[in-house]
């Protein structure tokens, strides 16, 4: 896919201290604004676009942080990290997601053996990486999007507090329970990206991939009505199931994000393990239309084209559809990486994201 141009993303003193520039993980359009968030914070950031001649955007900037903690209760509190990896926005809504995984201790340099192959069998939980997050949408005095804990009777809402998280979910499931105890890096379980469409949300997952094969789980969220401020599950379809699974062949890479497209969905594909490359756009023609748990193979998919990616840096982690940059809605995406190089990082605080054409 080609490049046409970067724009630069500003932030804050605050989330640059907080690494939140530099560990990008999801991005959606709204308006003249950005939502975006990082995997290093419980929080969600709101940036805005500056426009230069003709009208084409030249950065985003006005960044406002929005904290989760203020607006849903979140199950460990409001200083630990709940890893969102994927934003969605239908309805007045903005949809937030933690990642659902377990985390193995890094090697740090410079210690002992022993301390090393200790650290390598530790796995921890983080429980505000099982989250799923509803917050309503209004507008500020600007005309500007911004999320609120309640407007009227629209109330932010969370799925996760009580053991009904997607991960309990699937405890039962016959093809991803043996995953649940695997931390992400590791293959297992590890939730990427998430799109609205109508009542559902597609939880895309960029861990398992289960022989080649990368999972998409379908739910429909709906408020809790005897308990503010949480959700629950819906049946999707007759059988009374609380959820779909659908699995695609991405040629054996993993969902890094989704995409809503009308009734398509375009898929940002990756990696599963800590490797770097190959990326990719894949379109999946019709996802919205279809309604029993799928198998789509390689040729019910249009493979758009390949992302840059580095060694170790430049991860592709989050696209958004761009609609009015250029007076061509729905012909470009913008893509936002994890470990920007340092060719990324501008002298104002800020990184480049990237602007591709979609092929027509």
């Amino acid at each position: 896919m080609i490049v046409e141009r970067r724009v630069e993303l500003r932030f804050g003193a605050e989330s640059r201290a907080a690494g939140t520039h530099t560990n990008l993980s999801a991005v959606r359009q709204d308006g003249r604004c950005l939502w975006v968030a990082g995997d290093e914070t419980a929080t969600i950031e709101r940036l805005t676009a500056v426009t230069g001649p003709g009208g084409l955007v030249t950065c985003y900037d006005g960044h406002r942080t929005v904290r989760l903690a203020d607006l849903v209760e979140l199950p460990a509190g409001p200083e630990e990290e709940a890893d969102i990896e994927g934003l969605a926005r239908a309805g007045g809504w903005l949809w937030a997601i933690g990642s659902h995984s377990l985390k193995r201790k890094k090697i740090k340099p410079g210690r002992s053996d022993a301390k090393s192959r200790k650290r390598l069998a530790t796995v921890v939980r983080e429980d505000n990486r099982f989250i799923l997050a509803r917050l309503p949408l209004v507008q500020d005095a600007d005309g500007l999007p911004q999320v609120v804990r309640a407007d009227g009777d629209r109330t932010a809402a969370v799925l996760g507090l009580k053991g009904d998280s997607i991960a309990d979910l699937l405890a039962r499931d016959p093809h991803l329970a043996p995953f649940l105890a695997i931390p992400s890096k590791d293959n297992g379980l590890d939730v990427e990206g998430i799109a609205a469409h109508g009542d559902r949300l597609y939880i895309g997952l960029r861990g398992p991939v289960l022989r080649g094969w990368a999972v998409l789980v379908e739910i429909r969220p709906d408020p809790e009505p005897d308990a503010r401020g949480r959700l629950r599950l819906l049946p999707v379809g007759a059988g009374g199931d609380l959820y779909r699974t659908h699995f695609l062949d991405l040629g054996g890479l993993g969902i890094r994000d989704l995409c809503p497209d009308g009734d398509d969905l375009l898929v940002l594909t990756g990696p599963s393990m800590s490797l770097s490359g190959p990326v990719r756009v894949v379109r999946w023609p019709g996802a919205a239309a279809v309604d029993y748990p799928d198998i789509v193979s390689a040729a019910e998919l249009q493979v758009l084209g390949e992302l840059p990616h580095g060694d170790g840096e430049d991860h592709a982690e989050g696209v958004a559809l761009l609609a009015g940059d250029d007076g061509r809605p729905g012909t470009r995406l913008l893509v936002v990486y994890d470990s920007p190089s340092p060719d990324r990082l501008t002298e104002q605080g800020g990184v480049l994201a990237d602007v591709v054409a979609l092929p027509l």
